[in-house]
């Protein structure tokens, strides 16, 4: 009988690890930032994994999709909350998310956390099957992170994280803006230092 139940007790763990790796994350356990109970696409479980230790969460301050508002280093989301602006998403990452001239001796920490304040917002939007328009400012700031990163020496190597297939990305995702202000994007991409 001991036996019985100790393999019952083993098969089922192995059952639960299959699954809980299956869906990458429980998202209640997960990160204070993700509040819903949507399972998330594998890059965005890496992302609640990456940052979920790092980002902090207000107790009173809700954002888009009722995630908390959330912080990285002195950034807060709420701070720079594309939804707040009358303008459209990318109007508004190309002027809230401008860099300096030269490229290189913009502040990248600054960006990095908020790029991680919208990553950690779209994590929780997608928790609760909310609405994705974050994206945009979301890529333009990936694709700011790594202009500022490959004018400073350090060019990402990782495919995803270059700069020519984040503008893609914007320009993807920003089809509905006007041309002017893709063509801005793309320009933007093609200076590097």
């Amino acid at each position: 009988m001991y036996n019985h139940v100790t393999t019952a007790l083993a098969l089922l763990g192995s059952s639960y690890l299959t699954l809980s790796s299956a869906y990458a994350i429980t998202p209640r356990q997960s990160a204070c930032f993700v509040v819903g109970t949507t399972a998330l696409p594998a890059e965005v479980a890496d992302v609640v994994t990456s940052l979920g230790s790092s980002i902090t969460c207000s107790a009173t301050v809700k954002t888009l999709s009722n995630v908390p508002d959330v912080t990285s280093g002195a950034v807060s989301f709420s701070s720079i909350d594309f939804s707040q602006s009358t303008q459209t998403p990318l109007q508004f990452a190309l002027s809230q998310f401008a860099t300096a001239d030269p490229l290189a001796s913009t502040d990248l920490q600054t960006f990095q956390d908020s790029l991680n304040v919208y990553l950690a917002t779209e994590a929780g939007i997608r928790s609760v099957g909310g609405s994705l328009a974050i994206k945009v400012p979301k890529f333009f700031l990936e694709m700011q992170v790594s202009r500022i990163e490959t004018a400073q020496g350090n060019a990402p190597s990782e495919a995803a994280l270059q700069v020519d297939h984040l503008r893609d990305k914007v320009t993807k995702n920003a089809a509905g803006e006007s041309q002017a202000l893709l063509d801005q994007v793309v320009a933007l991409a093609a200076q590097l230092t």
